[in-house]
């Protein structure tokens, strides 16, 4: 019998059983919150992780834990790795080809969240140059390293309802910028990259999903103002209301990265590549209102043609083909 997870579901409920020794998995982003549980949890059950983040001594505090909890014969291992800046991301790439080791699982997880105008070391908006871009090179350097019945995990968000992608300006060299909306967009393009990278890896066995973790109190935040965090939920709990939902719930951050070893390791290949999961599940497409309580995922995030625009988009932003 299939057991069904949801929006509670933990790390733990959703591999309880499974045994992952002899898998290898990459997660980017272990020095805080999801990055560290998702980790944790696999080295638990016996994964081979290896564990990618820009500050190496933070990481290695945030995962003492969980490398001491590696069970089973796994084991958590950390390379350096700055996604704003495409010469680290290139050097971690090529380090880990030329080590040759295969990997089971790629988790895109590592991103940042509503930061003040500025732009990575190579010239990009922060937040799409980051979060997109930065996994954009790193993945697709590294896509021969995924094995056959892999797959590669996008960790997007809900945020991606806030705003399509602009490939006309990615940079916001000619609109006004707004946090929320340059994290729309870089989220908007984690699931088209997932949706591209799918249709291009999927006739070797390699699947590829994006996924919105829940809201959960990290320090993905930690750029928002003082007392805006309460105003939204005042906001989101307003809509609730008129949609005749419960108000809404923080996750914790097992319950955050459950969907994240759920789409590695239990949904069904077929059922999670090319699409969006939240809650431990496949979502379905919503034209509905822009709030974080309601499931969905915008058309235009699953759009097939508009993944290849976005993905030639980002060959030319970053001087690559793949």
């Amino acid at each position: 019998m299939t057991t069904t997870f949801g929006a509670t579901s933990t790390t733990d409920e959703v591999l309880q059983g499974v045994d992952l020794s002899g898998k290898r998995v990459l997660v980017t982003g272990v020095s805080a919150g999801l990055g560290v549980e998702t980790a944790r949890t696999l080295a638990a059950h016996g994964a081979k992780v290896v564990g990618a983040a820009r500050d190496l001594a933070k990481a290695e505090r945030a995962t003492s834990e969980a490398r001491a909890g590696a069970a089973n014969g796994g084991s958590l291992e950390l390379i350096e790795l700055d996604l704003a800046s495409l010469k680290s991301v290139r050097a971690c790439a090529d380090a880990l080809v030329a080590d040759g080791r295969p990997f089971d699982v790629v988790i895109a997880n590592a991103g940042v969240m509503r930061t003040p105008f500025g732009h990575t070391e190579d010239g990009f908006e922060t937040q799409f140059g980051t979060n997109h871009l930065g996994h954009f090179v790193f993945v697709n350097r590294i896509a021969s390293l995924i094995a056959p019945g892999g797959r590669l995990v996008n960790v997007s968000s809900a945020g991606h309802r806030y705003s399509d992608v602009d490939l006309d300006d990615p940079n916001f060299e000619r609109t006004p910028y707004e946090p929320m909306v340059s994290y729309g967009r870089s989220k908007t393009a984690n699931i088209l990259f997932a949706v591209e990278f799918d249709r291009r890896h999927k006739s070797r066995g390699v699947r590829a999903t994006a996924l919105h973790p829940g809201g959960i109190p990290t320090e993905l935040a930690r750029h928002m103002e003082p007392g805006e965090i309460e105003r939204m939920l005042e906001q989101i709990n307003a809509q609730a209301a008129t949609e005749g939902q419960p108000p809404f719930q923080w996750k914790t951050v097992s319950q955050g990265s459950a969907t994240s070893v759920w789409a590695a390791f239990v949904g069904q290949a077929d059922e999670v590549g090319g699409r969006y999961c939240e809650n431990c599940h496949v979502s379905s497409v919503t034209d509905g209102t822009i709030g974080i309580i309601s499931e969905g995922v915008r058309r235009y995030a699953l759009d097939p043609e508009h993944a290849k625009a976005l993905w030639a988009k980002s060959e030319e932003m970053v001087g690559e083909r793949f």
